[in-house]
């Protein structure tokens, strides 16, 4: 089960960076020219949010590039995101079915077929070939797996070691975070939680 879970949200994460050429001292590095940071606009902050939904709720709202953190008193904490295009696929009710600090990526084999180059970057894994969690996998600091009943609906929340595509359409994935963000995001989600994603069409910018 572990194996399965990110591979539709975060094994492509990956892919931008390689077919960029981008890659050197480390395996995602990104071009000179791209500033290191996210965009301060992004920045968490508290923010005013009227809603009946009970504190410690999430509502992703992936259209605008934010996600909001329930609290009282009619307030939420908002974060950036960024969002790939499988990140405009599902919306809906979900829970926050399981957590993983640093979690391992694994590629699918059609990935590693079509992208060779992958497997330099690979080991064998407790439950296959994969990436070791860690500053340089793209799933980054934290993943929160959402599902619907006994289901997995394949939507991730995770971390990113691209923090700059905060705030804009990426090439691939679900919602990312800064690793900054999401640890404080994970930290703050108990198991159960309730998440909302907002259905929203799909920015051509995502799709390509």
């Amino acid at each position: 089960m572990r194996a399965a879970q990110g591979v539709v949200c975060a094994v492509l994460l990956a892919l931008a960076a390689f077919a960029s050429g981008t890659t050197n001292a480390g395996i995602y590095s990104m071009p000179t020219e791209v500033p290191r940071g996210p965009d301060p606009a992004f920045a968490r902050t508290v923010v005013p949010f009227p809603t009946r939904e009970r504190p410690g709720t999430i509502i992703v709202d992936a259209g605008n590039h934010f996600l909001y953190f329930i609290q009282g008193g009619g307030q939420a904490i908002r974060y950036g995101v960024g969002v790939g295009a499988e990140g405009f696929v599902w919306s809906g009710l979900a829970t926050v079915h399981s957590k993983q600090e640093w979690p391992d990526w694994y590629p699918p084999a059609e990935m590693l077929a079509r992208k060779p180059e992958l497997r330099q970057h690979m080991v064998q894994l407790q439950s296959g070939i994969g990436m070791k969690g860690g500053p340089d996998n793209p799933i980054g600091a934290r993943a929160m797996y959402l599902w619907q009943g006994n289901k997995d609906t394949l939507y991730r929340i995770h971390g990113t070691n691209e923090p700059w595509t905060i705030g804009t359409n990426v090439s691939s994935g679900c919602i990312r975070l800064t690793n900054e963000d999401i640890v404080d995001l994970y930290n703050r989600t108990p198991i159960g939680a309730k998440v909302i994603v907002l259905a929203t069409a799909k920015p051509a910018a995502a799709a390509r």
